[in-house]
């Protein structure tokens, strides 16, 4: 391609406003799922259906999002914004489209007879990319026309794509680098991926790591005779690892997915020197056979039978009780919080449990030094695609560095001699000697190990990581933002950004776990404020990690009341309120980074900030009913106020309770927004409050949203009277709690917190469209509060959650 081609490819393409998606199965129906949930505009095309609608086969797709589970739209009438499209009628649809994703089954004759048909459609700029999870991209450029070489590229995102973090982004000889960098860039800010750079490998870096680590599961169950809940227990939550473990997990993906996955490394990689373990376990095919995919099914290695959870025996060709348990010993080994001696007793016990965990991170050691070369460019590149594909907590390179990347290797090297491993070839080199072995691992303060140029390379250059802040750490690695501490003390911390970001910003984070809002976060809340206000434009409360606040801090309260009664607690609760106005009256703008769980008071906090910049997969909530109290930090003045804004605002003559009907039923119901977008349709985030798609954006968005308030001037609302819909919204109300309860939706108990919450919502027992300020609210929130904490049945909803975590229904 000459320059000024480079150059129009680079200018046309590198905002990519519109999406095209070529397949509307599983995956192409949700990567467009996932443009939408983002605001981009996508086109989402198929084979033209044979029997009614030409665009049916779309039409059907589009129409499964909304029912799936977990949801792959933000809100199910985002769907609508999806359009259909087929090859026959629709082509033209394409000329507009800066980015064409490929999305269709995995058959190269496929592929290459849609790339003839659409080729001659397309803009002369636009990217092409093919989703494929098993085929070369190098082989599926050679089928295109020789002009849309240098524009086609590997684009593999992870199932679902709304929630897995990872795409793995693969170039051919052909392709022109700056388009993988305007790519690479989209993926990041715009739809909010964790894109890491792979060769043109079978599997790629996250199947081919990832499958094997499964293979290796396999087999090492097999010859510790270990049942699969077992396995499941012991390769979960406890390694670090997903809830589900391997096996439920591979009933999540299908049974006939993996088997699909795990074929590819047999077909594709003959010299493999694990190439005896790629395959598929007997039993595993048998269940393929008998149509038993997993959880699309109803049955593979596991199924529910009424409220029973079987799993398949293949001795006895049938599903009998998983009940097997772990044992004690290796679980207090997996609860060891040194790594180093984590890993020493699991090698070391006589424990078959114990031996098999050893075996399978061993296993995993082993095989990514061997392949790091052939598969990635740097161990950054391959920890993050398990991280970020697999929903590890640490990926195979970092484990083994934080164990100690000497002892490790010197055990993988022994196993390798006494024939314990699943090959024999030995570590390269790179692992035994010379700089990761002097450094003591492959992460450093320098970057990460790339073994085909033998040195430390640094993270990404690209402009739009500049925007992330607050990015984890791999283990070794150095933090390189220095920020500036203002104020600490052991509940929060109030700090700013170094130059170039804002440094006339202050930021408060919390430091309680969950971050809840314990008597001393508000008091730091107080201090943020005070400090804002004397030295700072404007301030921005944002945490290190998820989630925003989890609420107020039960732990801390209820002490309190067991040993002083409600008085001893109303000065906590009435410091909360003053908190939030505090904030609300703040004569500089602050503005709230949500992201995570943003429930109860940690919701409160949020919608009295000036602004909020919220992350997509937000959840906000009032969920304070389910432990029997109502919301108590302004929650319900913020609703009735927010409610006589919007009908100020839209239809003055419509019923204020047509607005405040939204709030009373989800308060009342403990509702939790299933994405930011759906908090927007709840009341607890605004039209104008900004939505960020990548979660490390949020302070980099937030700082400057902040900034950009104080420079246009902003000022803090006026205090002043609100109408409120009284006694008869009231009535109005409980009627619909009234349906809900005999309809057997919400329990006696539930039923009387509720009436508590619309009590409060609507004013308390005043005439209907009478003003009240939000003293008085306040006032009413709070005595509704003390009055339910008094009550034995809500004191016994506190007790159940604190001890398990979970709701308790009386």
């Amino acid at each position: 391609m000459t320059s000024s081609s480079a150059s129009a490819v680079t200018g046309s393409a590198r905002t990519l406003r519109r999406v095209a998606v070529c397949g509307a199965g599983v995956m192409g129906a949700q990567i467009a799922a996932h443009c939408v949930n983002a605001g981009i505009p996508v086109v989402l095309f198929d084979l033209p259906a044979r029997e009614g609608p030409k665009n049916g086969i779309v039409t059907r797709a589009i129409a499964h999002l909304r029912k799936m589970n977990p949801a792959p739209l933000g809100t199910p009438d985002l769907a609508d914004l999806i359009e259909p499209a087929n090859y026959e009628d629709n082509l033209d649809r394409l000329a507009d489209c800066d980015l064409v994703i490929e999305a269709i089954a995995e058959r190269l004759d496929w592929k290459q007879d849609l790339y003839r048909k659409i080729g001659p459609a397309l803009n002369p700029n636009a990217i092409i990319a093919s989703n494929t999870s098993g085929l070369s991209i190098t082989s599926l450029a050679e089928v295109l026309p020789e002009a849309l070489r240098p524009r086609f590229c590997g684009v593999h995102f992870f199932n679902p794509p709304r929630y897995m973090s990872l795409v793995e982004l693969i170039p051919t000889k052909y392709t022109q680098p700056a388009l993988l960098d305007i790519l690479e860039t989209f993926l990041v800010s715009q739809l909010g991926k964790g894109v890491v750079r792979a060769k043109d490998t079978p599997n790629f870096i996250g199947n081919r790591i990832g499958v094997f680590g499964i293979l290796s599961v396999f087999e090492q169950a097999r010859r510790f005779s270990l049942t699969y809940e077992q396995v499941d227990e012991l390769t979960g939550t406890r390694l670090g690892r997903a809830k589900s473990g391997t096996y439920r997990t591979a009933d999540v993906v299908g049974l006939d997915t993996l088997a699909h996955v795990i074929r590819t490394m047999q077909d594709q990689l003959p010299d493999d020197s694990f190439k005896a373990h790629f395959g598929l376990p007997p039993e595993v095919q048998g269940l393929i056979d008998a149509g038993a995919l997993g959880q699309k099914t109803g049955a593979g290695f596991f199924r529910k039978k009424g409220r029973e959870i079987q799993r398949f025996d293949a001795q006895q060709r049938d599903y009998v009780t998983a009940d097997q348990k772990i044992d004690p010993d290796v679980a207090a080994i997996l609860a060891v919080r040194d790594p180093a001696e984590r890993l020493r007793q699991l090698r070391e016990s006589d424990k078959p449990q114990a031996q098999f965990v050893w075996a399978v991170l061993r296993d995993t050691f082993h095989y990514s030094a061997i392949h790091l070369q052939d598969i990635a460019d740097n161990a950054r590149q391959l920890d993050l695609a398990l991280k970020w594909g697999f929903g590890h907590k640490q990926g195979p390179f970092e484990i083994w560095q934080s164990a100690g990347w000497r002892q490790v290797a010197e055990w993988i090297t022994q196993d390798i001699q006494d024939g314990k491993t699943l090959s024999n070839q030995p570590l390269p080199d790179w692992a035994t000697r010379g700089p990761v072995w002097e450094a003591q691992g492959v992460h450093t303060a320098a970057g990460s190990w790339n073994p085909s140029q033998s040195r430390f390379e640094g993270r990404s250059e690209l402009p739009v990581y500049q925007r992330h802040i607050g990015t984890p750490l791999l283990v070794g690695e150095v933090e390189s933002l220095e920020t500036t501490t203002v104020f600490e003390d052991e509940s929060v911390r109030c700090w700013t950004l170094p130059a170039p970001h804002p440094q006339d910003v202050l930021i408060v984070s919390f430091k309680t776990k969950m971050h809840t809002l314990s008597p001393g976060v508000v008091n730091g809340v107080f201090k943020a404020v005070e400090l804002a206000e004397a030295s700072y434009q404007a301030l921005v409360i944002a945490q290190d990690g998820d989630p925003f606040s989890a609420g107020a801090d039960l732990k801390a309260i209820l002490p309190l009341f067991e040993k002083e009664g409600v008085a001893a607690v109303e000065p906590v609760e009435r410091a909360m309120q003053d908190m939030v106005l505090r904030i609300r009256y703040a004569q500089v703008p602050v503005v709230a980074a949500v992201a995570g769980l943003a429930l109860g008071g940690g919701c409160e906090l949020a919608v009295h900030c000036a602004h909020r910049v919220a992350h997509f997969e937000s959840y906000i909530g009032l969920v304070e009913v389910g432990v029997g109290l109502v919301p108590g930090a302004g929650g319900l003045a913020y609703s009735a106020r927010r409610a006589a804004e919007l009908q100020a605002m839209g239809a003055p003559d419509a019923p204020l309770l047509a607005y405040l009907k939204r709030f009373a039923l989800a308060i009342a119901s403990a509702q939790v927004s299933r994405s930011a977008l759906d908090a927007r349709q709840l009341g607890f985030l605004k039209e104008s409050d900004t939505i960020v798609m990548n979660r490390q954006e949020l302070v980099y968005v937030a700082v400057r949203q902040a900034q950009a308030l104080a420079s246009a001037g902003w000022r803090a609302p006026l205090p002043r009277r609100f109408p409120v819909a009284g006694r008869d919204g009231i009535a109005t109300l409980k009627a619909q709690l009234v349906n809900m309860k005999e309809g057997g939706f919400i329990s006696e108990y539930d039923f009387h917190i509720a009436e508590k919450v619309v009590t409060v919502i609507c004013g308390g027992d005043v005439d209907p469209g009478s003003l009240v300020d939000e003293a008085w609210m306040m006032t009413q929130e709070r005595q509704a509060f003390m009055a339910l904490l008094n009550s034995p049945k809500t004191q016994e909803r506190i007790a159940g959650m604190l001890s398990t975590g979970k709701p308790v229904r009386n």
